[in-house]
């Protein structure tokens, strides 16, 4: 998962990194918080790591940013040495979801992380998953719409469950791709392109069925529900 943190102390940010990547997480490291406002605006992260004062914009006034612009915003970790209780209201107060006080424990932030992280992703390992009249079988590598089922190659099925497990989420094309085809240098954008295509006609992603997947402007997909469909 892709982890962005803001953190204008060098060699605090270089700690944060390297237990984010013994986790087996993906770290973004930001200095001030205009570039990772303009990172956001271009790529998707799964959670927001901020320093209150940092260069540019605060922590806060990332968030805000975040809040007004990103739709479904990312679960956020406050992690600062204010400690007045004031400050800290006003940081959950404004969305985020848990506060760290410097100077941090490096082995109770990552416990934090790892706690945001499975209340806001549920383990992907459900044999059956349901969304509406859609039920994906990981077993078969199967849709059911209705009465109707639909088989998919693997990366077919990851890339759909993925995306109706996001639904209503605008997800850049690179955090598409390292999703459903890791790290690998062979795979094209094109590749992402083509599989898009493929499942909105299988699937039958359009509104009279409740869903559509539609393009983001340079920026990626989002999978969005329409309505409810009838049963």
């Amino acid at each position: 998962m892709r982890i962005a943190v803001l953190e204008d102390e060098a060699d605090l940010a270089q700690l944060v990194a390297n237990a984010l990547r013994a986790d087996q997480f993906d770290p973004v490291i930001f200095g001030d918080g205009r570039s990772l406002v303009a990172y956001l605006k271009r790529e998707t992260v799964d959670l927001l790591i901020l320093d209150w004062n940092v260069p540019g914009m605060d922590g806060d006034e990332v968030l805000l940013w975040a809040r007004q612009h990103l739709g479904r915003v990312p679960p956020v970790l406050f992690m600062t040495s204010r400690t007045d209780e004031v400050d800290i209201v006003r940081a959950l107060n404004a969305g985020a979801d848990d506060y760290l006080v410097k100077p941090i424990r490096i082995g109770e932030a990552m416990a934090r992380v790892r706690a945001l992280l499975r209340r806001s992703y549920p383990a992907e390992i459900e044999r059956i998953e349901m969304f509406d009249t859609y039920h994906f079988d990981r077993a078969t590598l199967s849709v059911a719409i209705g009465g109707d089922t639909v088989a998919l190659s693997p990366r077919e099925f990851e890339l759909a469950s993925f995306l109706f497990r996001n639904r209503d989420r605008a997800l850049s094309r690179s955090y598409l791709m390292e999703r459903v085809w890791g790290h690998d240098p062979e795979v094209q954008s094109r590749t992402l392109d083509v599989h898009v295509s493929r499942l909105r006609e299988k699937l039958r992603l359009h509104p009279q069925n409740g869903y559509k997947l539609v393009p983001v402007y340079s920026y990626g997909y989002r999978l969005e529900r329409v309505s409810t469909p009838e049963a």
